[in-house]
């Protein structure tokens, strides 16, 4: 089962990388549960479904910064919690201010679907979270 996650988990980040929230939609639960990044600016904020996700990712997220690039380097097995690791890039609107960083993200599968996403501005901290820490 646990392989099944990671290609789950896999096929979510692929889709939502380019922007096929219809995919997204199938690989999801309905209640889809979205917690704002941990060392963040959104940390403690809490999305409740796909539509209110997408919105902070496609809208309020995007308003900021002309480029965004945020590619996963890495899917850490944790059996139904699965560990994204991503290497970001950002240039800024207006101020074209660049930032490069690696980030994470903790996605939880529950039958089949995934139940939960955490972002995570250090991915020792996700890889923590998840229990997966060396």
């Amino acid at each position: 089962m646990s392989e099944e996650n990671v290609a789950l988990v896999r096929d979510f980040a692929g889709a939502a990388q380019s922007g096929d929230w219809e995919r997204v939609t199938e690989l999801v639960d309905p209640e889809l549960e979205g917690h704002g990044t941990v060392g963040g600016l959104d940390e403690g904020r809490v999305f409740r479904g796909l539509p209110a996700l997408v919105h902070a990712f496609e809208i309020e997220d995007a308003e900021a910064w002309e480029e965004r690039r945020i590619e996963p380097t890495d899917f850490v097995d944790g059996g139904d919690v699965i560990v994204i690791l991503i290497h970001e890039f950002r240039r800024g609107k207006g101020s074209g201010v660049e930032l490069e960083t690696d980030t994470a993200v903790v996605a939880t599968v529950r039958g089949g679907r995934i139940v939960r996403v955490q972002g995570y501005m250090e991915q020792d901290a996700a890889l923590k979270a998840a229990g997966l820490s060396t």
